[in-house]
């Protein structure tokens, strides 16, 4: 990939929530994955990026966590989380200067396996495009839609797959308008799971780039036995390709 443009960019990471289907007695962003907290794999992630001028954290008043992480010291701008992820998103938003920092780069905390090859793809191809896109993944699986009932739920219908897509993060967009965009759908009621959908609703275009499927979020106790083996391949091919590599070496046989 060529050199990424120059482009003045914030990161929002909302962790406000508290991870219910975790089951767990501390927000899941606090669990720890292999020595460090899930949100510390995340902010590291997005705050090592080269491209990244700033970082804004939603976290809710009351946390009690976050000062005893290691990156409670760093260059953190934090701000109140609201009842929803939208709403923290909100609350960072209205706090950035979008002529200083003219795109917005927003990620879950729960997805501590975002790669630096992502990003750096995604900034890219929003800055060709000319507009903001979103990290994702092709549905693969047959998809199914059940019924509303809470037990024995059945299956209502097949979904075609085709032009399907799972929406990851990081999701990048033109700070004002993604700000427009949140702040008109919340007043006209609208439900948003993420700022994608706020851009749809403004009949905004966004961009879909295919991102690593390892990217997950850690949503129930099984997704976090995952990430832990998907960080332990990230880590190894980290080590292959820092390895130095070995000229081959000349082989003498004996003669008889």
């Amino acid at each position: 990939m060529s050199a990424l443009p120059e482009m003045a960019i914030a990161a929002v990471i909302p962790a406000a929530g508290v991870g219910k289907r975790m089951q767990t007695n501390i927000p899941k962003q606090y669990l720890t994955l292999n020595d460090k907290t899930i949100l510390q794999h995340s902010v590291e992630r997005i705050s090592r990026h080269p491209q990244i001028s700033a970082l804004w954290l939603a976290l809710d008043s009351a946390d009690p966590y976050f000062d005893t992480t290691p990156v409670a010291d760093s260059a953190i701008n934090r701000v109140s989380g609201g009842s929803e992820r939208v709403h923290s998103v909100r609350n960072a938003l209205a706090q950035i200067d979008a002529v200083r920092y003219p795109w917005v780069l927003v990620h879950d905390a729960a997805r501590p396996l975002v790669r630096q090859v992502d990003i750096s793809k995604l900034i890219a191809c929003c800055y060709h495009a000319g507009h903001g896109g979103i990290l994702a993944s092709p549905v693969r699986d047959t998809m199914k839609r059940g019924n509303a009932g809470p037990a024995d739920t059945l299956v209502v219908a097949t979904v075609e797959r085709e032009q399907l897509w799972h929406a990851l993060t990081p999701q990048l967009f033109p700070t004002a308008l993604l700000r427009e965009a949140i702040t008109g759908a919340l007043a006209a009621g609208v439900t948003l799971t993420d700022e994608a959908s706020a851009m749809e609703w403004a009949g905004q275009r966004v961009l879909l780039v295919e991102g690593m499927a390892d990217n997950i979020k850690i949503t129930r106790p099984a997704d976090l036995t995952l990430a832990a083996y998907f960080l332990k391949q990230q880590d190894l091919e980290q080590h292959d390709l820092a390895a130095p590599q070995l000229a081959p070496q000349h082989l003498e046989y004996p003669t008889t």
